[in-house]
């Protein structure tokens, strides 16, 4: 191996080896520091941007777009093997945001990509220079590109960290991604610090590509020859080092590369094994291969023969019997076999004889799921025709709506027999739901207690189904809640108008602009399900759990939700008039924009929640718990605000026109709710800072002042905060 010479010249000066200032530290010291240097910057370059982001994308001000395609594909990439929480699809974020997270992916790929590229053509990133160290290759030079890339691609990162998601995936740590980056972290460290004392004194990263970390702060050899002793022209002696007299390490290792030169006669025994290894894998591979596909293709053909032997017996003019029809019906739903199942299913829809009919869906239903897809396919084009002939009114409409609701009870007994299994079931714009008149449409949906984890009823008309106590959200493959591959059922635009949920999980389930309108939803788990656009009006949300629920702009008009939990539920900009939520949790909320008229909120805990733009007149707030709610330019004229406890509460710009803030005496034979007491009235408004309410007539500022509240008038006379408390 070509090993560097040092000129040995006892006249050298001193002075150059002789580490600069602030270079003093160990060598090992110093490339510690310089390595989490450049991790700092560029883990900084990415974190700073993302938080901005994240600010911007709080702003309830700004305009909203959908998330950049770029960024999509790339959060879409990470979340599967990290065990990320569940994706919604492609979610609005401001327009800020989307700028700001594109900055966050690419400027540390940047700044990487300019440190590997300084440290592969002059041996030193920026911080590598301050701190005196240098990465160079067996001759004293940089190493190159690809020596740099799979030095710290490979070496550094890649194989250290494969070893920590290895241990964190299949132990008990996950997915906890704290323990993976802790463990990642540690398997990193270990490569650069517990690896070297094995391999002579380098790190693994180091070996894989032939490279050395020295000191740069002391002088380099000024020529590189061979391994022979040389004399210069001065005469002066040229001795052979090695790399280790630079590095200040012995090691006796040498590169992959080498030893394949060294022993040719194993390298090519090596290659000839490897081959011979490889196309004996192919042939095996290649073999099993053909004798599978031929295996398929007599299956195929056995089926095919025994469908048309079955075909021709069903001709009408074979002149079989109902009961061997029945058997025939039932045999070929045991074949496995595309044609029988479309023949099945063209058959339920032109046979007459009921008999025939349950043979027909038994036989469907012995298929299983495989059947969906056509009977999804016949659905919908027996509901076109059922629209195209104008309802069910006339002989062909009428016939049309009993074929389509003979495919929805087939649908149907299909579900309920294979439910654990409808993750991957297809039923998007299927006419599952109540499609005529209460006169001639018999079919409801009934779905009760079962597992509809990971369905797609996309657009579908669920019209007056009971899915009482159903399942519709379930852990996917690795078996955990709220990660990426849940199995979440997709309930986009789908018109459930009275439909029963009650008691039902939809948990993080996606109902997108659906039509929920009088559908019962009481003590139903909705948290963090997607209702945005949702109509939810004159529905029955009674003890459901609502937290983290997304609603913007959703319709809940007349909707009771009492007892419901809405704590951290972002509302912004729904419809809520006429609602009923007496004892309704809605703490930290986002309720920005919200529209509250006429609506009970007795007793309702509001604490922390945000109010702005709200408007809330003629709203009954009796013994509301509104302490450090934000109220700014909330609208909350005739209100009744008896009982409400506003410590801490923003009410800048809130208009207080007509509301009620001292309590009435009451008849109690004439209250409808049977307030609880309690206690001292004058806790309510205590220093909570009235002076930009707008519209506060002098009563209501003289029942703030004497309840200590905090407004300018108080002090002319004495009273509030500033005046009940002097001695």
């Amino acid at each position: 191996m070509a090993t560097p010479i040092v000129r040995r010249n006892t006249s050298q000066s001193s002075q150059s080896n002789k580490p600069e200032k602030g270079n003093s530290l160990p060598l090992n010291t110093r490339r510690l520091a310089a390595w989490a240097t450049e991790i700092t910057l560029v883990v900084v370059s990415g974190l700073v941007p993302f938080g901005l982001g994240v600010y911007a994308n709080s702003r309830s001000d700004l305009n909203r777009v959908p998330l950049h395609p770029v960024l999509v594909v790339t959060e879409r990439a990470i979340a599967r093997p990290l065990a990320l929480p569940v994706s919604y699809g492609i979610r609005n974020v401001t327009t800020p945001t989307n700028f700001l997270w594109i900055i966050a992916l690419l400027a540390p790929v940047t700044l990487s990509s300019w440190q590997l590229y300084l440290l592969g053509k002059t041996g030193s990133t920026l911080p590598k220079r301050k701190f005196g160290v240098r990465v160079v290759n067996e001759v004293g030079k940089p190493a190159g590109l690809a020596a740099i890339v799979a030095r710290e691609g490979v070496g550094r990162w890649t194989v250290p960290v494969s070893v920590a998601y290895i241990l964190w995936r299949y132990s008990f740590a996950f997915p906890n991604l704290g323990l993976f980056t802790f463990l990642a972290v540690l398997m990193v460290l270990g490569e650069g610090i517990a690896l070297p004392s094995r391999r002579g004194r380098r790190a693994l990263h180091d070996w894989l590509a032939g490279t050395y970390t020295i000191d740069a702060t002391r002088p380099l050899p000024s020529s590189v020859q061979g391994n022979k002793s040389q004399v210069s022209q001065s005469g002066e002696e040229l001795a052979p080092v090695s790399m280790s007299m630079l590095t200040g390490e012995t090691t006796n290792t040498s590169t992959l590369w080498q030893r394949m030169r060294q022993n040719p006669s194993r390298t090519l025994f090596g290659v000839a094994l490897v081959s011979m290894i490889a196309v004996l894998g192919t042939l095996v591979a290649t073999q099993v291969y053909i004798q599978t596909q031929q295996t398929r293709r007599e299956t195929k053909q056995i089926n095919s023969q025994k469908f048309l032997a079955l075909v021709e017996t069903l001709n009408p003019n074979s002149g079989a019997t109902i009961e061997e029809r029945q058997n025939i019906i039932l045999a070929m739903g045991g074949i496995n076999d595309p044609d029988s199942i479309q023949f099945l299913t063209d058959l339920l829809v032109k046979e007459t004889d009921p008999t025939i009919l349950n043979t027909i869906q038994q036989a469907l239903a012995t298929v299983g799921l495989k059947a969906i897809p056509e009977l999804k396919n016949k659905n919908q084009f027996l509901a076109g025709e059922l629209k195209s002939v104008g309802g069910n009114t006339s002989s062909e409409g009428k016939l049309r709506q009993q074929q389509l609701q003979i495919n929805q009870q087939t649908i149907n007994k299909i579900l309920s027999v294979y439910s654990t299994q409808a993750a991957s079931v297809d039923l998007s714009q299927a006419e599952l739901g109540q499609s005529g008149t209460p006169e001639t449409s018999f079919f409801n949906l009934v779905l009760e207690n079962v597992d509809l984890s990971g369905i797609n009823l996309k657009s579908a008309n669920l019209n007056q189904a009971s899915f009482k106590s159903s399942i519709f959200r379930a852990p996917g493959e690795d078996g955990r809640w709220d990660t990426f591959d849940d199995a979440i059922a997709d309930l986009t635009q789908a018109q459930m108008r009275q439909a029963n949920f009650t008691d039902a999980n939809l948990s993080r389930v996606i109902m997108n602009r659906s039509d929920l309108s009088r559908a019962t939803l009481n003590r139903a788990n909705l948290s963090h399900a997607r209702l945005i656009g949702a109509d939810l009006g004159s529905s029955q949300l009674v003890g459901a759990n609502l937290r983290g629920a997304f609603l913007e702009k959703a319709s809940l008009t007349g909707a009771d939700i009492g007892d419901a939990k809405f704590n951290e539920a972002n509302l912004y900009g729904a419809r809520l008039s006429r609602v009923i939520a007496i004892g309704t949790h809605f703490s930290y909320a986002n309720l920005t924009n919200t529209e509250w008229r006429g609506a009970d909120l007795s007793g309702a805990y509001l604490d922390r929640a945000n109010l702005s733009n709200a408007n809330l007149s003629a709203t009954r707030l009796t013994g509301a718990v509104l302490r450090s709610a934000r109220l700014e330019n909330a609208n909350l004229e005739n209100a009744d605000l008896s009982f409400v406890d506003l410590r801490g509460a923003n009410v800048a710009g809130a208009d207080f026109k007509g509301a009620v803030l001292a309590p009435v005496t009451q008849n109690p034979e004439d209250q409808f709710v049977q307030m609880p007491e309690l206690g001292s009235v004058s806790a309510v408004v205590q220093g909570v800072d009235f002076s930009q309410a707008k519209n506060l007539d002098p009563r209501q500022i003289a029942y703030l002042c004497t309840q200590g509240g905090v407004h300018s008038s108080c002090a002319s006379v004495g009273l509030g905060s500033g005046g009940i408390n002097r001695r």
